[in-house]
């Protein structure tokens, strides 16, 4: 319950913190810009040093259809996240569509190894609280850089304890296996996080060759959370190929 308390406390912040008049439209709220900025320096520190050559490793000793594997049961394990979020967001559709690809990629895709549901048509989308809250017209606050976790926002970041709360593993206990339901999540966690560094590694680095790393990242990921809310990317965008944030969480 504590991950609940701090995600609504941070949510009434962000009636109080969230906005800052501009009269930039593509303008960034950043007064923690100094922060933030060391905190980038620190990951991508950790990201040279450990992260990358993990990531590395487990892309050498793990073949690709097996990466697909871990990425098509990563996405499935969270199906319930997304469902809970695409019904508070007022969308029938993705959340019967959730609902349809759980059922078919657990039981004909094995347990969400295999995208079965892809075949009948049916594309997987990603929804959070921190689109939810945006749906619902909460200003996104602040741009963070949190350690290790990247790019994010108040309203995100909020998000992320609420998508705790709708994560049916983290009510989850096993009879006999007091730590087994920890030890999944640290599991899916560094699963995640390797598979998201080996899948966006051409993309990542493309993004260190800008001429300010930092100001092109703070764009990025403030532009594709808003084309999320929007369900769709901008096609103006000249770095809409870069990697979708969304797939670090």
């Amino acid at each position: 319950m504590r991950a609940f308390a701090g995600s609504l406390s941070a949510v009434f912040m962000l009636g109080a913190c969230a906005s800052s008049p501009s009269t930039d439209p593509a303008a960034v709220y950043d007064p923690l810009e100094p922060l933030n900025r060391s905190v980038f320096a620190f990951n991508e520190a950790a990201d040279k040093a450990v992260i990358g050559p993990v990531a590395e490793a487990y892309e050498t000793v793990t073949p690709g259809v097996a990466r697909q594997g871990v990425r098509n049961f990563l996405s499935n394990l969270n199906s319930p996240v997304v469902f809970v979020n695409s019904v508070l967001q007022g969308d029938a559709a993705n959340a019967a569509d959730t609902t349809y690809r759980f059922v078919i990629n657990t039981t004909i895709g094995v347990a969400g190894l295999w995208d079965a549901a892809a075949h009948f048509g049916l594309e997987g989308r990603s929804e959070d609280f921190g689109q939810t809250l945006g749906v619902w017209g909460v200003e996104e606050g602040p741009y963070l850089v949190l350690p290790l976790l990247g790019p994010s926002n108040l309203r995100d970041f909020a998000g992320r304890g609420m998508d705790t709360v709708f994560d049916p593993l983290t009510w989850t206990e096993f009879r006999g296996e007091e730590d087994l339901d920890d030890h999944i999540q640290i599991g899916r966690t560094v699963l995640g996080a390797l598979d998201a560094r080996v899948q966006f590694d051409d993309q990542l680095e493309a993004l260190r060759e800008q001429p300010e790393p930092y100001i092109a990242l703070r764009r990025i990921y403030t532009a594709q959370r808003n084309a999320s809310i929007r369900n769709g990317q901008e096609d103006d965008d000249p770095y809409k190929d870069l990697p979708d944030f969304d797939d670090f969480e």
